[in-house]
């Protein structure tokens, strides 16, 4: 059986990282943001938990639940300010909240 390498652990947290930094960069979409942001948590927490087993450690996982856990808090924020915005625009379009500024 082949044994995972700290390699494979990387190239698919870097995947998934650039996944997640390109859907920020180009969407319009406010919830579509948001889990774009989570993705890219997501990947770090991988990259976190590759390099603690990689060395046998277990500081990698413990960064990886503080992540979990800002993550969560993040979320609660994130989707009460996503809630409130489409409540007073009814649209989730970024276009329309920059227009909050006047």
């Amino acid at each position: 059986m082949n044994e995972l390498m700290p390699e494979q652990f990387m190239f698919l947290s870097a995947a998934l990282f650039i996944i997640g930094m390109v859907g920020v960069l180009t969407r319009r979409n406010v919830l579509v943001i948001f889990m774009c942001v989570e993705l890219m948590l997501a990947s770090v927490n991988i990259a976190f938990v590759g390099f603690a087993w990689e060395f046998s450690q277990m500081t990698g996982q413990i960064f990886a639940l503080f992540v979990i856990a800002i993550a969560a808090a993040e979320a609660v924020i994130g989707l009460g300010i996503i809630m409130a915005l489409t409540r007073q625009r009814d649209t989730v379009d970024i276009n329309e909240v920059r227009e909050l500024r006047q």
